[in-house]
């Protein structure tokens, strides 16, 4: 990598400065566009994973979600692109490894990353012409934000309706509890600026967005001048700024943007707030109240404030050891901590958050005395010095770790950076964390300074909020007679010509959603792009000891597992396993309670977690096994402390602090409930798939929506101690026998830390343990579902699933590519464009064996359905273009090849060759998806997709029993 003086750059630009951080391995440059103003942070990195970003400042004073729909809108069409979609036109063109765009309080933002170079430069056209010059078509307002139509569109007799994508999501996100709290409390911490209004916007509000405004907000916004840049990987940054100033800045001049940027109006004394959020008419209400506190805090983006905010938030929340979390977490006042404990620090001003739910209304006078006297027993009795050395070895391992799992590493560097941009702040100062956490080592020291913090930034700050949420099971009613009632009176003020232009819009927008456009002025990648095959990391083994061992650029981390068989086992151990894997690195262990045993995690490690991993053999779905994972991270100086830590664990965890298995399970039961809203397709899915191969039967009782309905039941019987005394004793009997098991071990780090590890794991493991013995299996099953899950919620989550194939099967890649065919060239229009539905699609699952269809925060439920069935049969009936199994394929080949982190990359491998996933088979996969042909499709679907064979399942609420009842769905209550 070039050094500072030695970097090139665009004379559209001036160098700004340039900043090596070693410890992330990049060099920080800071352009300035010279004309427009605009900012250019580059991220210079070896990876050959480049990552785009732009974000404009966006300040939204109202709830009508305008920043949230002109996200969607703006990559409906532009200037040089004049097609109806090119987003996700684009997404079945491109190896991305990421597309997206985001909505934040205060920022929008378009990222993308790929690692073809052809790819990156396609997208990159793409993105600024969308961002830049964007159509706006009154159309895609329509579609995406909102629109009156009837409900039968041709059809005036038929009742108006509000229809429209962003509408339907935003139905959905704010149909959690959760989401609510937080808005309400935003809300109140911030009566005068932007974080007082929802930017994705409130559905009540979302429909009086006019499209006017929003072309006016696109205008003043969406400019150069307002636009940040920032850029990761190893093209330089010069070019990039030559891309940027061809396709998009040289048509700007500087322009001054008045924007509401200002700092909240603080409060002399605190407030409290009393607000309601829905449940389904009927539904017991007790025990399920919210009651939290937030304190608007400093400036997000002065370091300095920014640090003492997440190592207060650290000191009283990081574990169950920690002075707040543990008196939440303990207390009769409620059932759990609030999901919002923690600091948020993307706003300008940053804010703390704890509190409780499951409690009742009255109780807020007993949790504000609860957590002030907390807050007052600290700032007395102080923190130890090895507690806040424990905070900042986390912090350390946080910026040190490279992560990329679920996120391209480059775009979580982004992200870091992007708030002190957007703020005024210095985004390297927030990077390159080494100095600064010098600097707070020595702070530390001073035994005053905790004490100080949180009387200053808790204690004695009076702009606090408390705020209590409380269930409602009237106020949905109330508010769809509200709705209904508007729409009704709108209907009847209609003129005929207004009558005639609703039909017609309708009309027009149907026809613009089957148009065929020319999508030859979109730049693509084809088949001749694709690697033929993607290099896989290197395992080394250690003689006749059962480690297997990996070379990893870790950036000073290492990373264990400990991997033991699962013995056989009845159906309620079974069932008992996700507890047991929650609780076993939860508990205390040896003469070590769990409080300090969370200490010692916290100072020894990155923390350690065990897991259950379980899928069918590659040519036989009926045949699973099944494995529990212990996993820990640590910073290379404490891979000692590392292995004794996973050894004690396995060795000695207990399971007589009743109280504290007691106190897991309520807050595994308010984790599980919440999961609805936000993966409600997935667990509809899981519901469907559930009597089709043994390992979804698996996952539906483990972590379905049986596994919820089972976690509170169960949560409910341990109010009966003996109850809570035999799940105890179950257990540690499960433990027991878990710790009989062979044992082999994964470790991964940097080369020179690879023996040490295995001397030191051998050191601790002596003998590998007993022989496997008997094989664990889960009886096969085959039947078919129907069911319809009745839950709090005003969106559908609709799935359907058919039995398939085995990943080795000759059918499994055609049917891999089916997936995306079938939601590229149907469902997208059917479920999202016309349905109105947030998302929509199908995919096969050859783990399992099934292929899914699925819709996610869907307003139809019986249509929806349909339409999976009308997908199969458009698949047989018309007539397809090529390019378009050419784009499903690249779809396949780009998931395929998406990259990991170091880490990740290591641990895929290892679990590849533990179920007998070779390269050889890897490799026969992907020459299969390549040689896929437009008939196998149609043969794979005649073949495995037949509609009397399917199985359904969807959520939805209680108005919809009736509906789903005639469907011959059985009624199943969460």
């Amino acid at each position: 990598m070039t050094s500072g003086s030695e970097i090139e750059v665009h004379p559209a630009f001036e160098k700004l400065r340039s900043h090596r951080i070693g410890t992330l391995d990049i060099t920080v440059e800071e352009y300035r566009h010279r004309k427009t103003g605009a900012s250019h942070l580059h991220l210079a990195s070896d990876h050959d994973e480049n990552v785009f970003f732009v974000a404009l400042r966006t300040f939204p004073m109202d709830s009508t979600g305008v920043a949230h729909v002109l996200e969607h809108t703006a990559l409906c069409g532009s200037e040089k692109f004049q097609v109806r979609d090119p987003f996700f036109m684009m997404i079945r063109r491109s190896l991305n490894t990421f597309m997206n765009a985001f909505t934040s309080s205060d920022w929008t933002a378009y990222p993308f990353a790929s690692k073809n170079r052809k790819d990156f430069d396609n997208l990159l056209s793409v993105y600024l012409d969308s961002v830049f010059f964007s159509k706006l078509d009154p159309l895609d307002f329509a579609q995406e934000g909102h629109r009156l139509e009837f409900e039968t569109p041709d059809d005036p007799s038929s009742p108006l309706v509000y229809r429209g994508v962003v509408y339907n999501e935003m139905k959905g996100a704010m149909g959690s509890a959760t989401a609510q709290l937080w808005q309400g409390l935003s809300s109140h911490l911030f009566p005068t600026t932007t974080y007082h209004y929802n930017s994705g916007g409130e559905p009540d509000q979302i429909v009086d967005l006019d499209y006017d405004d929003l072309v006016q907000f696109y205008r003043h916004h969406y400019h150069p001048s307002n636009a940040f840049f920032v850029t990761f990987g190893n093209i330089p940054a010069h070019e990039h700024q030559a891309k940027f100033e061809e396709l998009a800045l040289c048509r700007f001049d500087r322009q001054e943007i008045d924007l509401p940027v200002r700092d909240e109006k603080r409060l002399f004394s605190p407030v409290r707030v009393d607000q309601a959020y829905a449940v389904s008419e009927g539904e017991e209400t007790k025990d399920k109240t919210h009651i939290v506190m937030g304190w608007l805090l400093g400036h997000s983006f002065e370091l300095q404030e920014n640090l003492e905010g997440h190592l207060l938030a650290a000191i009283l929340l990081e574990n169950s050891a920690s002075p707040l979390l543990r008196a939440l977490e303990t207390t009769d006042i409620g059932h759990a901590p609030s999901p919002l404990c923690g600091l948020e620090d993307s706003n300008r001003e940053m804010t703390f958050v704890c509190g409780i739910e499951g409690t009742e209304p009255g109780k807020h006078d007993d949790l504000e005395k609860l957590i002030e006297g907390v807050l007052e027993q600290v700032a007395t009795e102080g923190v130890s010095q090895d507690r806040l050395e424990a905070i900042l070895h986390q912090l350390e391992l946080e910026q040190r770790e490279i992560a990329g799992d679920s996120f391209p590493y480059g775009l979580q560097l982004i992200m870091s950076a992007i708030s002190p941009m957007i703020h005024g702040g210095d985004p390297v100062e927030l990077l390159d964390l080494e100095p600064v956490l010098a600097e707070m080592r020595e702070k530390i020291r001073d035994p005053a300074y905790v004490p100080d913090l949180i009387r200053r930034k808790l204690i004695n700050n009076p702009h606090r909020v408390t705020l209590t949420l409380r269930p409602d099971d009237q106020i949905e009613s109330r508010r769809q007679s509200a709705i209904t009632d508007a729409l009704a009176k709108r209907k009847a003020q209609l003129t005929e010509q207004e009558t005639t232009e609703i039909v017609e819009r309708a009309r027009a927008l149907e026809a613009r959603q089957h148009r065929e456009d020319d999508n030859s002025i979109l730049p693509k990648v084809d088949l001749t792009d694709v690697p033929l095959r993607m290099p896989e990391p290197e395992a080394r083994f250690s003689g006749d000891f059962p480690a297997t061992l990996y070379a990893q650029g870790t950036n000073g981390l290492v990373y264990e597992q400990i991997v033991l068989p699962l013995p056989p086992m009845n159906r309620d151990e079974l069932l008992l396993l996700p507890l047991y894997t929650t609780c076993v690195t939860e508990v205390g262990c040896g003469e070590q309670d769990y409080l300090q045993m969370q200490d010692r995690m916290s100072a020894e490690s990155g923390g350690i977690s065990a897991s259950l991993s379980a899928r069918g053999k590659v040519d036989d779905v009926q045949d699973l096994s099944g494995y529990l994972i212990f996993n820990g991270k640590a910073l290379a100086r404490n891979r000692e402390a590392l292995t004794r830590l996973l050894r004690d664990v396995i060795n000695g965890a207990r399971f007589d602090e009743t109280g504290r298995i007691r106190e897991i399970i309520a807050q595994v039961r308010s984790r599980r409930e919440q999961a609805v809203t936000g993966s409600g397709h997935a667990l509809a899915m899981g519901a469907a798939t559930q009597g089709l191969s043994p390992g979804a039967w698996l996952s539906y009782h483990l972590g379905g929506l049986e596994a919820i309905r089972g976690i509170k039941a169960l949560d409910s019987a341990l109010e009966d101690t003996n109850e809570l005394d035999r799940l105890c004793q179950r257990l540690a009997d499960l433990h027991g026998r878990m710790q009989k098991q062979q044992r082999q071990f994964l470790a991964v780090g940097e080369q020179d830390q690879l023996e040490p590890m295995v001397a030191e794991i051998k050191a601790c493991w002596p003998k590998a343990g007993q022989d496997a013995g008997e094989r664990w299996n889960v009886e096969p099953v085959d039947y078919r579902t129907s069911q319809a899950w009745l839950t709090s919620t005003p969106v559908n989550f609709c799935a359907r699933a058919y039995s398939t194939v085995a990943p080795d099967h000759p059918d499994a890649a055609a049917l891999t590519v089916l997936g995306g065919f079938l939601g590229n060239g149907f469902l997208h229009r059917a479920i999202r464009e016309k349905g109105g539905a947030y998302g929509g699609g199908a995919s096969q699952d050859s783990s399992n064996g099934t292929f899914r269809f699925f819709s996610y925060r869907d307003p139809r439920l019986a249509d929806t359905l349909a339409d999976f069935d009308a997908a199969l049969e458009w698949l047989q009936v018309e007539d397809h273009d090529g390019q378009k199994l050419e784009e499903s394929i690249l779809g396949v080949i780009g998931r395929m090849d998406k990259p990991l982190s170091p880490a990740g990359e290591a641990r895929h491998d290892f679990q590849n060759r533990l179920f007998g996933r070779t390269v050889e088979q890897q490799e026969r996969f992907r020459q299969r998806v390549l040689a896929v042909t437009l008939d196998d499709l149609k043969r794979v679907a005649r073949t495995w997709l037949v509609p009397e064979k399917a199985s359904t399942a969807v959520i939805t609420s209680p108005e919809q029993r009736a509906n789903a009842e005639s469907l011959g769905m059985a009624i199943e209550e969460l």
